[in-house]
């Protein structure tokens, strides 16, 4: 032993000292040091503004669901979601009392919005600190959000971040929520991304963004606080997953039959992708992923961390008895335009990556085959400096839905994680009404009495216009770039 390296004697000890134990401690021994090793990866949800805000109630909702856990916190012993798994830590804490809470905050510069959780069914759930609120709103003003109401809150808002951060074992990063369009969304959530930035330089920060809606807009001044939030979080954000109203709207129409679909409609199909996305880090799986997975796959360039998202399948309960909806079904519906999250045309773009989240009953083989015959079709295109393309991600559990919703109970689902050049056009749609309305100097006084200067517009313009030209430019073929463009 006196040859062996100090880690190798420890492990030999080790070794001799579960010998004499019974076989079924060894194993209960090895089992709980596994457990824990697995079980150091958690995530942080920030929630910012009132889309934020009711995205993450949505989101927490099913994720309880998921868990086995009831809305006052306990674990629902009878339940066998409980019993099934106990990754619980990634997502929630355990108290003292056995009570599990959510590792996430809810922040808005107004009341509102956060009093509906403070006096919700959920009420029991949050810890009263994670429930932050103002009380004068951003007004839909991104300069009012970042410059003059949100930075009387960001401080106390990063301290419970930061007491949040110090529970946790292994902290993998933060997931944010918050529209393009409202003033807090759009203000408060590009300050704080800086200021995480800063104190958590090293973690990964995905963004969950509410792209506004090409056809239907709830504020005039969307495309000012979109444009300015893209700019300043473009170098904060690692990846930022874009969901559109409208396409939403369309998706609960046609596929799940809501005639008037309102805001829970939608916040419960982001939540379920929410959940796919994170549900690896949750459950076990044949081939997990992780998140900073999805960074190394889907993101070429750092300022190209736009994926375009799909699910399948997105169908109401009378509709899933009349349907098969085997792995190869969901698979090709993921690569039709009408279950896209965002409104634009594959078809006009090329495809950089493409990441596959199944859960449930699904085996690589079928993955294997369903992805083999879309490498086939000729309709699907990708660039030629990319010619491997697919990331897969298996996971054993099953999607879970909420009572009462709209969505049929699937025994299989994927959601797809695409990064093509095609939502540029998505970005041009934006900058062509930002132009329209910047031409006119429309509105830019009331940015401009909030302690923002002029010139901050014309900067994050061409930033975007400079976004733009980079799609543009990776979606190029090799053989098309002249030698003096090479460097």
């Amino acid at each position: 032993c006196i040859v062996l390296k100090p880690t190798i004697y420890v492990f030999y000890i080790c070794l001799l000292k579960y010998i004499t134990l019974p076989l079924s401690t060894c194993i209960w021994g090895f089992l709980s040091v596994t457990s824990t090793l697995n079980s150091c990866r958690e995530c942080i949800s920030i929630h910012i503004g009132q889309a934020g805000v009711q995205m993450g109630n949505a989101c927490w909702e099913l994720y309880c669901l998921e868990h086995g856990i009831q809305p006052d916190g306990r674990l629902d012993i009878s339940s066998t979601a409980s019993l099934e798994n106990s990754s619980f830590s990634t997502f929630f804490s355990e108290t003292g009392g056995g009570k599990y809470v959510p590792r996430a905050v809810f922040i808005d510069l107004e009341p509102t919005v956060v009093d509906e959780i403070r006096n919700g069914c959920y009420r029991q759930l949050y810890h009263p600190e994670q429930l932050i609120s103002g009380k004068e709103d951003a007004a839909n003003n991104y300069a009012r959000g970042h410059y003059t109401i949100g930075k009387e809150i960001v401080d106390s808002v990063l301290d419970r971040i930061r007491k949040m951060a110090d529970q946790c074992t292994g902290l993998q990063g933060f997931l944010v929520s918050h529209s393009f369009g409202g003033g807090t969304g759009s203000g408060f959530a590009s300050l704080l991304m800086e200021r995480l930035s800063v104190d958590f330089g090293k973690k990964s920060k995905l963004e969950f963004s509410v792209y506004p809606a090409p056809q239907v807009s709830t504020a005039v001044v969307e495309p000012y606080n979109s444009i300015l939030t893209t700019h300043t979080t473009l170098e904060h954000s690692d990846c930022s997953f874009m969901v559109d109203n409208e396409a939403i709207f369309d998706i609960c129409k046609r596929n799940l039959g809501v005639e008037r679909p309102s805001y829970s409609n939608l916040n419960r199909l982001i939540a379920q992708v929410v959940s796919s996305i994170t549900a690896s880090l949750r459950f076990d799986g044949a081939l997990n992923v992780d998140l900073t997975e999805f960074q190394t796959n889907l993101v070429p360039y750092p300022r190209i961390h736009f994926p375009l998202v799909t699910y399948a399948p997105i169908i109401s309960a009378e509709r899933a008895y009349h349907e098969q909806l085997s792995v190869p079904e969901i698979t090709n519906a993921c690569f039709e335009t009408a279950n896209q999250m965002v409104k634009c045309d594959p078809r006009r773009g090329k495809y950089m990556a493409c990441c596959l989240l199944y859960r449930g009953d699904v085996v690589p083989k079928d993955v294997n085959a369903a992805i083999a015959h879309i490498k086939t079709c000729k309709s699907i295109q990708f660039v030629d400096w990319c010619p491997t393309g697919f990331k897969v991600g298996i996971n054993y559990q099953p999607p879970t839905v909420v009572p009462g919703g709209d969505l049929a109970k699937v025994q299989r689902a994927v959601c797809m994680l695409s990064n093509t050049t095609a939502i540029a056009e998505a970005w041009s749609r934006l900058d062509h009404k930002f132009d329209l309305m910047y031409a006119k100097r429309a509105f830019v006084h009331w940015y401009v009495g909030e302690g923002m200067e002029e010139g901050e517009f014309s900067e994050a313009r061409e930033d975007m216009a400079a976004l733009e030209k980079d799609y543009e430019e990776v979606g190029a073929d090799s053989g098309d770039c002249s030698e003096e463009d090479e460097y």
